[in-house]
């Protein structure tokens, strides 16, 4: 009775508004057109530009599903594998449908939440709910398409709805095999709409604090702060909170297949090229420089942790290839839009030899149990890209862009704001609802459920079945 009575009135909420939106945006023409003395002029559609958002939209969907679905399923064990990728499909449903409503609302409209007077804001507002002003509408007898360039605004929207779906999906890497599902699905809500949201608000919209034109201005070309950091001290939170694994470390606890894994891998490759070159949003030099610098950070990224294994470890291993992609891949994420290819490499190779440290001295040194290196990979990847970024940013790529390198002392403090903002945000809102989540759901499962494994006791099916 309890979720019936929360239920029903959210549909009822959900209903009206939706029946609002419908009639403010069908409102009388005359009155429209009587408000607007000089209207402006309908930006020409490109066809380049919305075929390559199109895809890019699609490539970094396919990141969370097949791809990270099957690094991650790879790693956990055996009994836990669909409880992985029925995470990650969940959450491609679940947050879309968040995006769609209000998501996309709080991070890019018009500030509800000034930081101050003319300075930016903390959270957009409700503008856009239910996508008011996002998708096409009538205007009397015209549809009227509303675009964000060349390009409509609905693509730009479903562009940035994939991030918000991977991002929490991210965070997944900590608490596998261990959280309750239905905790997991709260909590993802909650921690898009209250973490992610402000914090991509900061960064990326025209009234953030941190954003193009403040004085704090951050670069983060596609997600270092607002993806990578976010997720990755969140994970740490989540890791900390939720305990270890049963009979972790004593345990041993090896990948069930890193076959999948590295297909994981490969998938997540192809598809951050829709994430770092996506984020040009046309087809243009800033798109091919993104795309070029984030094969060879990534291409760095396999040699640095793979070479480090073989010093330390005597032996390279596929999983330590595998993660330094995604290491090489994460450190050029916010810095691909204003750094050089070259420059691109070195990025790589430092996140390699950072990442590897944080997933075995740092983490050995603390004992948390960061399950899949959520942390590791992407909170360290993600910190140093950032700093990185304000150290190598130069003109050549992006005009008005400089770094340390070029004596631009101010970029590299906007960029340590930037981590230490945002890494602080997701540090406390993740507490928080933890904290709260705890009180009213619990945050994990039983250690029976635990000992026979999720995929049989949260959904009642098994990955693999030997016949």
């Amino acid at each position: 009775m309890l979720r019936l009575k929360v239920v029903i009135p959210l549909f009822a909420l959900l209903f009206a508004v939706v029946a609002n939106t419908a009639v403010a945006q069908d409102a009388d023409p005359a009155e429209a057109k009587a408000a607007e003395s000089t209207p402006a002029p309908t930006p020409e559609l490109s066809g380049a530009d919305t075929a390559w958002m199109l895809t890019a939209s699609a490539l970094v969907l396919m990141m969370t599903a097949p791809g990270l679905a099957l690094f991650y399923g790879g790693l956990v064990r055996k009994k836990n594998i669909l409880g992985v990728m029925m995470q990650c499909v969940f959450l491609m449903g679940i947050m879309s449908i968040v995006w769609a409503l209000w998501g996309y609302s709080l991070a890019f409209s018009e500030s509800l939440i000034k930081f101050r007077d003319a300075e930016g804001g903390i959270v957009g507002g409700f503008d856009h709910v239910f996508l008011n002003g996002v998708i096409p509408y009538m205007d009397g007898d015209t549809a009227v398409v509303p675009m964000s360039g060349g390009i409509p605004t609905s693509i730009f929207m479903v562009f940035q709805m994939m991030f918000f779906i991977i991002t929490p999906a991210l965070i997944a890497g900590a608490y596998a095999e261990r959280m309750k599902f239905s905790t997991m699905v709260v909590f993802s809500i909650l921690w898009g709409t209250f973490v992610y949201c402000p914090i991509a608000h900061w960064v990326w919209s025209d009234w953030g604090w941190l954003s193009p034109g403040s004085d704090l201005e951050a670069f983060d070309f596609a997600g270092g702060t607002v993806v990578h950091i976010s997720s990755g001290f969140s994970a740490l939170v989540v890791s900390i909170m939720l305990g270890k694994r049963l009979g972790y470390p004593d345990t041993p606890m090896p990948p069930h297949n890193l076959t999948y894994t590295c297909i994981g891998a490969a998938l997540l490759w192809v598809g951050w090229f829709g994430f770092n070159a996506g984020s040009a949003l046309g087809a243009n030099e800033s798109a091919a420089n993104a795309f070029v610098a984030t094969h060879l950070a990534a291409a760095a990224g396999v040699v640095s942790w793979a070479g480090a294994e073989w010093i330390f470890r005597g032996k390279p291993t596929i999983l330590g290839a595998c993660s330094g992609a995604v290491a090489g891949l994460v450190c050029i994420t916010p810095a691909c839009g204003v750094v050089n290819p070259l420059q691109g490499i070195i990025l790589g190779l430092a996140a390699g030899i950072v990442c590897y440290l944080a997933c075995t001295a740092v983490k050995s040194k603390f004992g948390y149990d960061d399950s899949l290196d959520a942390f590791g990979v992407h909170g360290a990847g993600g910190t140093l890209g950032a700093l990185l970024t304000g150290v190598f940013a130069t003109p050549a790529i992006s005009e008005g862009a400089s770094g340390l390198l070029l004596g631009n002392v101010g970029q590299f403090m906007n960029q340590v704001i930037s981590i230490v903002a945002s890494g602080a945000l997701a540090l406390v809102g993740t507490f928080i609802l933890l904290k709260i989540l705890e009180a009213t759901m619990g945050l994990r499962v039983s250690e029976e459920n635990e000992i026979r494994g999720l995929d049989q006791t949260l959904h009642g099916e098994e990955g693999y079945i030997f016949m």
